[in-house]
């Protein structure tokens, strides 16, 4: 399972959505505002008790001392329904001490935020979360309770209980957009770089599919056209020398070379972007590569259809180095690629039974691989220990 925030679960099938552990997550995740809400009566209680001056002075108390720990609180909490980690945006102080802590602290944009943050929590926030659970809870098992009612013929009330029967799921769908909504708050309240580099990532895979399409069209269309007209002229007018004469055997050699640059060109081509992943998609190109590879290899790719350009970019890419690195260094006898569509992520696996030992950070480009599935926010995971086999796995979201 690979669905990684609440927002992205709810474009689940209903079925497979309502069935997991999404609304149950998003239930704990807002039931923990409970603690700003206790805080929270405790600062009125004060009021009552000692005046409106002494909970004002004990509530901008409360808020100094609790906002790093408030927002290390959010941040724990925000794991229940954004799976993407939240980095610690402060600083270490330069110097121990107390003094050089407070002063690290007071001087960075992160305390003020989350002191606001907290303001608001205790404010607002944590009364909207509950206030919401309540509504969701007790507005089904109030109609439910229809049939129930003495003063309701229990025929007049079936309506009614099948009313709250129907609202449960959309409960479940109200509690899970509102917790995700929530989370993206927080998240952007506490850790705003997240976002700019989510939409900076975003932007360099947009460039870089952009330029590399360029480069592919360029090739195609230029070069290679060149290098087929060249080749048919070196064929033409080595039909017009004489059989074995030193200039027919030059123009031969020529000829040979331009049919090797141009059978080059065409993997360059092809390794850039192979025709066959646009026109046949993801399993026909991962077969394709199968079908070059000097070792055996076993394909078993079973998708539902075509899946978004990027995805399968990325997927055929893990493929094909994969493949690349299985024939230069595994001395395997045996392959296998396996892909499959699963729980909303695409799970693509490619397996050799090599002498194993595979390294990221030996230069055997795996790390670029990483890179290149982190990207489209996909894991990959490798298993290689010495003596093998070798286990490549990628989980891609993917929702189709």
């Amino acid at each position: 399972m690979l669905i990684q925030t609440a927002m992205t679960a709810m474009t689940r099938r209903p079925l497979a959505f309502l069935s997991s552990s999404w609304p149950w997550r998003a239930l704990a995740y807002l039931l923990a505002s409970a603690v700003y809400a206790v805080t929270a009566c405790l600062l009125i209680y004060t009021a009552y008790l000692y005046g409106t001056g002494t909970a004002a002075a004990a509530a901008l108390l409360v808020l100094v001392l609790l906002a790093l720990p408030a927002a290390a609180f959010e941040r724990w909490r925000l794991r229940l329904v954004d799976r993407v980690p939240v980095d610690d945006p402060h600083v270490k102080p330069p110097e121990r001490g107390v003094r050089a802590w407070v002063f690290t602290r007071a001087r960075e944009q992160a305390t003020w935020r989350e002191f606001g943050f907290t303001v608001v929590a205790l404010s607002v926030l944590c009364w909207m979360d509950l206030g919401l659970v309540s509504s969701a809870f007790w507005l089904p098992a109030l109609l439910m309770s229809g049939p129930f009612q003495p003063s309701l013929h229990w025929a007049d009330g079936l309506p009614l209980a099948l009313g709250g029967v129907l609202l449960v799921p959309l409960s479940a769908y109200m509690l899970v957009a509102w917790a995700g909504t929530r989370a993206m708050i927080t998240r952007a309240v506490i850790a705003p770089g997240d976002a700019e580099v989510i939409r900076s990532r975003a932007r360099l895979v947009d460039a870089f599919e952009a330029e590399r399409r360029r480069i592919e069209r360029d090739l195609h269309d230029g070069a290679q056209q060149r290098l087929v007209s060249l080749s048919m002229k070196l064929g033409l007018a080595r039909l017009d020398l004489p059989p074995g004469s030193p200039a027919e055997t030059q123009v031969a050699d020529a000829h040979e070379e331009a049919k090797r640059a141009l059978a080059e060109l065409r993997e360059l081509i092809r390794g850039i972007h192979p025709q066959v992943l646009t026109d046949r998609g993801l399993g026909a190109a991962v077969e394709d590569v199968a079908g070059r590879s000097p070792i055996p290899v076993d394909v078993d790719v079973s998708l539902p259809g075509r899946l978004p350009p990027p995805i399968e970019a990325a997927a055929y890419y893990v493929v094909s180095e994969a493949m690349t690195n299985i024939a230069k260094h595994s001395g395997a006898r045996h392959g296998l690629v396996y892909g499959r569509l699963r729980d909303g992520a695409l799970v693509v696996e490619v397996r050799d039974d090599g002498v194993g030992g595979a390294d990221p950070a030996g230069g055997s480009g795996l790390a670029g691989l990483a890179d290149r599935v982190a990207v489209t926010d996909g894991v990959m995971t490798l298993s290689s220990p010495p003596g093998g086999p070798t286990s490549l796995r990628v989980e891609i979201p993917c929702l189709i």
